[in-house]
């Protein structure tokens, strides 16, 4: 026993063998009686799991007293101790003799106990033994064939018997007269639980015999209302107006409260009941279920059914012993009463459904970690907090004068929390107890917590326990699931991927993710799209590392494969500049993938997966899973490129790039140089993009990849195409063009003759340029690839515009515009309106030319694509020009000017400088300033010249004296 002089709480077991002192027994036999005895305890104590260790224990000869630590649930004590210590005195009394048999009984108590130098003494102590001699114990135990009878003190029962899964009508209420003491207990049989062992209770003096024995009537039993209670506005205001709607229309009003561990689903439905007490003056009843209490097992709904007649005043005999006659009782008992119901922690609808009333008038709410689909029950699903409220909550938990839900600490340990609300209450009770600490501290020992669950928590109190309770109600198929899951790269998940990184069936992991969102482990953000918590994610990853490494590799790998696979079979259907897009997918494609049979489904999929391929892309790259990191980023690059996600693109080639470097792939550098020197094309980086089709180019050639060297000499050339250096991009074009040919490569084909025409249309052979970009779109029409042919289209009314056939134009750069929009091409978008603008300008519609040049400055923008914006702001002025608003053409014309010079500081992009200076120049001989105007316009023709372009329209210079 412990031997220090403090008062402490703990929970009193008496047992005393049954005629220990009996005659025929010899002292041999008391010896194998009580070694029985103490092997029963220790073996029924374990069974029950309950610490036989831990315990403190004085021998008593015929009998043991023994102390259970205050942290043991007490619950365990009527649920599991009985049945274990009756299994093991009847495997004892099986092997022994009749002397050497063993019967008990056994007395439960807690309260306040105080060591000195000779033992333990309290008034707790004295009752619990004066219970253990009461002549009705004894008379049970007497005239049952069993071996046990238990005795529970008043207080015992009524808060712990009542509120545990055992059956609490299996007990009978007797009086204690031992003594000096008067008191009231509560016999079971555990081992006679039939009709014959109620029987043997009803044979015990009556109830009524007891002073005071009527039965306890507790009708005020809701929990306290949480003083910082935080939020949930909106829901409780649904609530509130389901139930007044639910009370209108004389029907019973069920709601069910769900959401994942920690969100505080019985913070609201107890404050939810507060606010609706009033409404019910019959009664409010709260009721745990232990669907998730540590060491105790989920409440059985017969157990549940004999605690509530016994909380509203039926007495035990009329406590029926069956379920359904259990049922019936509750409901008629609840007839024509206006009673609210809280049943807390439900681990199910066959444990709520029997406890329900049966006519209207009353009021359930129910919390579960689960959704209770199976419930005709109105559901309330809770989500985390949104920030602002999370904010309030920490605030007002922490207690600190000053703080304000906006200081930016607050918001970033709410973050960290993942607005999860038991978290920031575990954070907040930290600041609590540690005054010397800030919020900013605390923001910072969270972020650099390695293990931020185990962070989390206050004493026996974590976010990681509430967790656990949760993860042990799945089976052994979905908890492999869960713990998969907390690989995923990504923020989201389909059943094609969750398939994947599972090795299982598709079918079978649809059932499995729809489980775990019945079980509030995972969210379902969009159909069929599901998403881990942060600080799930975080636990679910901590149990797959027991996994061990081999297998969380080998998820891992079964994913990566799956998104390279299917990224690849999508960008065949996007890619638009070559047939081909980077290293070849994984030789095995997945069990499981999504068809994609035409150029939407593979861009929608794109389009949902793109988070996922940045984030497994890198996650490639930096866990030695290079053939991935550059695989996926290839893939992905057209689809990137022409939705205008190129700060992405930039990214992910970056990352594929120096993850090829490090491990000296020469093929991977290619690829991923070849990759980023087109999205550098793209936001005007002319001389890096230069730079790296050239290295890239000059990799591909030494390993002999002709593929690789059309692709980089097709983008060099529409480098040098850009920035003005026709001969030389006609020279990469020509060997490109002939490259793709010798390979069978019709996109490539196409784009080589596209970019080709340009250049010819650029130095004034429009000839040649129609002739080219007709080739082009043929050899794109041909097999129906829509894709492709917006370009060339687009390309070819740009010469039709310049040689004045205006209607052939318009109907080109149609169609082009059509093709961009109907498969999300923004880029191709944009500069198909300022053709189109440019067209409808010139035939004298100047609303609508204002409209598309409008549209394709505000796309431009939006993509960061600085050459469009020049180009679309210089055609917008040319457009205010002709409509004599000189000014605001001028400041067109200036953003024109701002941004090529911008561009040129990275590299030489003449053809928008020049026309930029045209443009001013020739403003401002307009607006009557010649001689700026001239000067503007000699540097225009200066660049034109040197560029060899054909529309070096500034070389009809005004003299001095001509008109303005």
């Amino acid at each position: 026993m412990e031997d220090q002089r403090l008062a402490v709480h703990r929970t009193i077991i008496v047992v005393d063998v049954e005629g220990f002192g009996d005659q025929r027994r010899t002292n041999p036999h008391q010896v194998t009686v009580r070694d029985g005895l103490y092997r029963a305890m220790r073996d029924a104590f374990g069974r029950a799991g309950i610490p036989w260790d831990d315990c403190g224990r004085e021998d008593r000869g015929d009998g043991v007293f023994i102390l259970v630590p205050a942290e043991v649930p007490k619950g365990l004590l009527v649920e599991a101790l009985p049945s274990a210590l009756v299994a093991a005195l009847q495997a004892h009394n099986g092997a022994h003799p009749g002397p050497e048999r063993i019967r008990l009984r056994m007395a439960l108590h807690a309260g306040e106990v105080r060591y000195d130098e000779h033992g333990v003494t309290a008034a707790a102590v004295t009752l619990a033994f004066r219970l253990l001699e009461a002549g009705e114990l004894k008379a049970a135990l007497a005239s049952s064939p069993g071996v046990l009878a238990v005795i529970a003190s008043s207080w015992f029962f009524e808060e712990v018997v009542r509120h545990s899964t055992a059956d609490a009508a299996a007990y009978r209420r007797v009086k204690v007269d031992v003594k000096e003491t008067t008191t009231t207990g509560w016999i079971c049989l555990p081992d006679q639980l039939d009709s014959a062992g109620r029987a043997i209770l009803e044979h015990l003096p009556a109830v009524a015999a007891v002073p005071g024995g009527q039965p306890a009537v507790a009708l005020r039993t809701l929990p306290h209302d949480t003083v910082a209670f935080t939020g949930r506005t909106r829901e409780l205001d649904r609530l509130v107006a389901a139930v007044s709607e639910t009370a209108a229309s004389g029907v019973i009003g069920i709601h069910v409260m769900d959401g994942m561990a920690g969100v505080g689903k019985t913070a609201f439905a107890v404050h939810a009941a507060h606010q609706l007490a009033g409404r019910f003056p019959d009664g409010q009843i709260f009721l745990s279920l232990h669907a998730h209490t540590a060491g105790q097992q989920p409440v059985d709904p017969a157990g549940a059914l004999a605690t509530l007649l016994l909380t509203t005043g039926v007495a035990p005999q009329q406590i029926p012993p069956g379920l359904e006659e259990r049922s019936a009782t509750w409901r008629g008992h609840l007839a024509g009463k206006k009673m609210l119901l809280v049943l807390d922690d439900a681990a199910g609808s066959d444990q709520v459904r029997p406890l329900l009333p049966g006519t209207a008038g009353c009021l359930v709410l129910v919390t579960s970690r689960r959704r209770l689909t199976a419930l005709e029950a109105a559901p309330v699903s809770l989500g985390t907090l949104p920030p602002g409220e999370a904010a309030d909550l920490l605030v007002r938990l922490t207690g600190r004068p000053g703080l304000q839900p906006g200081h930016r600490a607050v918001a970033e340990v709410t973050g960290l929390c993942g607005y999860l609300p038991l978290a920031i209450r575990l954070a907040a009770a930290g600041l609590r107890h540690h005054p010397a600490w800030t919020v900013t501290d605390l923001a910072a020992e969270l972020a650099t917590a390695r293990d931020r669950l185990a962070a989390l928590q206050a004493e026996d109190v974590s976010v990681a326990a509430a967790f656990d309770l949760s993860y042990q109600d799945l089976t052994a198929g979905q908890q492999r699931l869960f713990r998969r899951l907390g690989l995923h790269p990504g923020a989201e998940i389909d059943a094609y991927a969750a398939a994947a990184l599972d090795d299982a069936g598709l079918q079978d992991t649809r059932r499995r993710l729809g489980e775990l969102y019945d079980h509030n482990l995972i969210g379902e953000p969009a159909r069929g799209r599901y998403r881990l918590h942060d600080l799930l994610r975080e636990y679910a990853r901590a149990l797959a590392a027991a996994d061990g490494p081999a297998d969380q590799q080998a998820a891992i790998g079964r994913l990566m494969d799956y998104y390279l696979h299917t990224a690849v079979a999508a960008s065949r259907h996007v890619a638009w500049r070559t047939s081909i897009t980077g290293p070849p997918p994984p030789e095995t494609a997945p069990a499981w993938a999504p068809e994609m049979h035409t150029d939407e489904e593979a861009i929608a999929w794109l389009q949902t997966e793109r988070a996922n391929l940045h984030a497994c892309a890198g996650y490639a790259a930096t866990h030695a899973r290079l053939r991935h990191a550059v695989g996926i980023s290839a893939a992905v690059n057209d689809f990137l490129l022409t939705e205008g996600h190129w700060n992405q693109a930039e990214t992910l080639g970056q990352v594929a790039l120096a993850a090829a470097r490090t491990v000296g792939d020469r093929q991977g550098q290619a690829w991923t140089l070849h990759q980023l020197g087109t999205v550098q094309e793209l936001t005007g980086q002319y001389a890096a993009a230069a730079a790296g089709q050239t290295q890239a180019l000059q990799l591909f050639r030494d390993l002999g990849e002709r593929h690789g060297q059309a692709c980089a000499l097709n983008q060099l050339g529409t480098v040098q195409r850009i920035t003005g250096k026709y001969p030389a991009a006609t020279a990469s074009l020509t060997e490109a063009l002939q490259l793709f040919r010798d390979l069978g490569d019709r996109r490539g084909q196409a784009w080589a003759l596209t970019q080709l025409g340009m250049v010819q249309h650029l130095t004034g052979d429009h000839q040649a340029a129609t002739a080219s970009l007709t080739q082009g779109l043929r050899l794109l029409r041909d097999p129906g690839d829509r894709r492709g042919q917006g370009w060339p289209l687009q390309y070819l009314g740009v010469v039709q515009l310049q040689t004045g056939d205006y209607p052939a134009a318009t109907a080109s750069l149609s169609q082009a515009l059509q093709l961009f929009r109907d498969l999300s091409g923004r880029q191709g978008q944009a500069w198909a309106l300022n053709h189109l603008g440019i067209v409808q300008q010139l035939t004298g519609d100047y609303p609508a030319a204002t409209a598309s040049l409008s549209q394709a400055l505000q796309l431009f923008r939006d993509l960061g694509e600085r050459a469009g914006q020049a180009e679309a702001s210089i055609n917008l002025g040319e457009l205010l020009f002709q409509s004599s608003a000189y000014r605001e053409a001028c400041d067109y014309f200036s953003e024109a000017l701002n941004i090529t010079r911008r561009i040129t500081r990275d590299t030489d992009a003449p053809v928008q400088e020049a026309r930029a200076l045209e443009e001013i120049g020739q403003n401002q001989i307009r607006e009557g300033n010649p001689g700026q105007g001239a000067a503007h316009l000699r540097h225009a023709l200066t660049i034109y010249r040197r560029i060899g372009a054909s529309e070096a329209r500034a070389s009809k210079l005004p003299s001095n004296n001509d008109p303005p």
